[in-house]
């Protein structure tokens, strides 16, 4: 995992944190927007790549939060964990009824793994994100906003670093060499 990842990741959490602490959440999902796109611009000039997911991610927050700020209402801050899950729970479950790997087309640029493996990180993160969905619909129902930023926060992402992690031997496993034919069986 680069530097980058890692930071897309973790930061703008924190800038949604504090910023929301200290003011309210329409400036933690700002704060945290444009700490994300820094990042994003950054990680272009060190690395001359982007990923795909993380550019797609950055993309919604950006318009739900504007449209929080233009609405006046923060349930576009809220609902983008749904909105965002949901499309990809969505798309890697037909990719995977469709034999098609989903998850290969954003992060094969950061792995080589066998076709098999894509497939099943695809229904695994398609069946992660569909839980995300049900536990977000219930939290931005039932909390006010400053419980919900520390449900997005304090739970939501510790329980996908886990799921990522328990993802890294299946990955580590699935790897395959720079010259071999990404369809290659295990």
């Amino acid at each position: 995992m680069r530097i980058g990842s890692l930071a897309i990741e973790i930061l703008p959490l924190i800038a949604l944190f504090v910023g929301n602490s200290l003011y309210n959440i329409f400036v933690g999902a700002a704060s945290s927007i444009g700490l994300a796109a820094t990042i994003l611009i950054i990680t272009w000039i060190i690395e001359k790549r982007l990923a795909r997911f993380v550019i797609f991610s950055v993309l919604v927050s950006a318009l739900l939060t504007i449209a929080a700020f233009w609405a006046g209402n923060s349930l576009f801050i809220k609902i983008q964990p749904s909105l965002f899950n949901g499309l990809m729970s969505v798309a890697l479950l037909l990719g995977w009824l469709r034999n098609i790997p989903v998850m290969r087309l954003f992060f094969a640029a950061q792995f080589n793994l066998s076709e098999s493996v894509w497939m099943k990180l695809s229904v695994r993160w398609g069946l992660f994100f569909a839980f995300l969905v049900l536990a977000n619909e219930l939290a931005w129902r039932n909390l006010g906003d400053d419980d919900w930023v520390t449900f997005k926060v304090f739970f939501i992402a510790p329980v996908t670093g886990l799921f990522m992690l328990a993802q890294l031997p299946l990955t580590m496993r699935g790897k395959l060499e720079a010259n071999t034919d990404s369809k290659t069986k295990l």
